[in-house]
């Protein structure tokens, strides 16, 4: 959505036809705070380490969570499609399964050493399926109830026998994907579930966005720094220095804190993008427009920064790495011109396009444009 055409909820058209601005410069920003974990160099500080520890959870969580409400709005907005559902759920399937190839066909030819998210995202994609049209009130509740426990039964169950077993053979990579990955499926699912309800409670409405911005704000406020006191972390828990139960406790707190600030971080694009006065709104636009074309085209540019850190490997102290401080910068300057110039000039992504083309949605629906690509 263009900072001209602003949302008429009132409105027969479903107000899924445009992107949203916000939403897409909330997950450029994700993107690049993708980059940082991936490649910044080894910190020589504990504060830079704790940085960098940030970089590493909230961008992929802020990441799903746009991811639900990319869905929301393919399907309908803040007013579900009542037909055409098994088409388009037929159209994510498809998208889903071709995530899932293209995952695994990067991390068996590129190798490169960051975990790959599209082939779990894809996984996401189809366990959300029979989830896309529930009310949004359920999905709001059901997603913070799954947020609440799942990330720390994750944790949990990575450490059992059976688990740890059953990663051992043939059916390695789902219970990498569901469960003890680095990315479960169980841990993104829920945070879909919250991008999904806030979409279809209005995005357009400043009563529902300051609520989202307040509540999301409040569950950092409260349970981050309960975190930050707590035991734990992942190298205590894999030292055996804290008990279980407490670093799965601290796992699920970190997750919902987690995501509460990635509802402020877009909450915070709205408003910079579609509810500030027309001249804030405009150089907002303009500062910002690299970030949002970044944003709007994420499987490219996810995709273009894995050829990228494959083709960076070297050895350095008898390892491989990529940590370069000039990488990162490359990557997300580069990543900004790539995106501002091609949206500018050829639109839509070029991956995106082309999974939109597969799925039969360039031809189903060739009339409509998406947060998703």
């Amino acid at each position: 959505m263009t900072d001209a055409a602003r949302l008429d909820t009132s409105a027969s058209v479903v107000p899924a036809a445009r992107r949203v601005d916000g939403v897409d410069a909330a997950r450029g920003l994700a993107l690049i705070g993708m980059f940082v974990a991936h490649v910044a160099p080894a910190a020589t500080s504990a504060d830079l380490a704790s940085l960098i520890a940030i970089a590493d959870e909230r961008p992929r969580l802020l990441f799903a969570l746009t991811a639900g409400m990319g869905l929301a709005f393919i399907s309908g907005g803040t007013r579900p499609i009542a037909n055409g559902r098994g088409v388009l759920r037929r159209q994510i399937a498809i998208r889903a399964v071709i995530l899932i190839v293209l995952g695994l066909v990067i991390a068996v030819t590129l190798h490169p050493l960051v975990f790959i998210i599209l082939d779990v995202y894809g996984v996401a994609f189809l366990v959300m399926l029979p989830l896309l049209f529930i009310p949004a009130r359920a999905a709001l509740a059901v997603g913070i109830a799954l947020l609440a426990v799942m990330p720390g039964l994750a944790e949990l169950a990575s450490a059992s026998d059976l688990v740890v077993e059953l990663q051992q053979g043939p059916f390695a990579i789902v219970v990498d994907w569901f469960v003890s990955g680095a990315y479960p499926v169980v841990e993104w699912v829920p945070v879909m579930m919250i991008g999904l309800a806030l979409v279809r409670f209005d995005l357009a409405s400043p009563r529902v966005v300051t609520i989202a911005a307040l509540g999301g704000a409040a569950t950092a406020a409260m349970l981050l720094p309960i975190v930050a006191l707590m035991p734990g972390g992942v190298a205590a828990a894999s030292d055996g220095e804290t008990e279980p139960w407490i670093s799965a406790l601290r796992t699920s707190l970190e997750a919902l804190g987690n995501v509460g600030v990635g509802v402020v971080i877009v909450a915070g694009m709205l408003l910079l993008t579609f509810f500030a006065r027309p001249p804030v709104r405009r150089v907002a636009g303009a500062v910002l427009s690299p970030i949002i074309a970044m944003g709007s085209m994420p499987l490219t540019v996810y995709t273009l920064h894995l050829i990228v850190l494959a083709a960076s490997i070297r050895v350095e102290d008898g390892f491989y790495t990529d940590d370069s401080l000039e990488l990162l910068i490359g990557l997300i300057v580069g990543s900004m011109i790539f995106a501002w110039l091609w949206r500018r000039y050829l639109g839509r992504g070029p991956l995106e396009r082309m999974l939109r083309w597969a799925s039969g949605r360039s031809r189903s629906d060739a009339g409509r444009d998406t947060t998703t690509g």
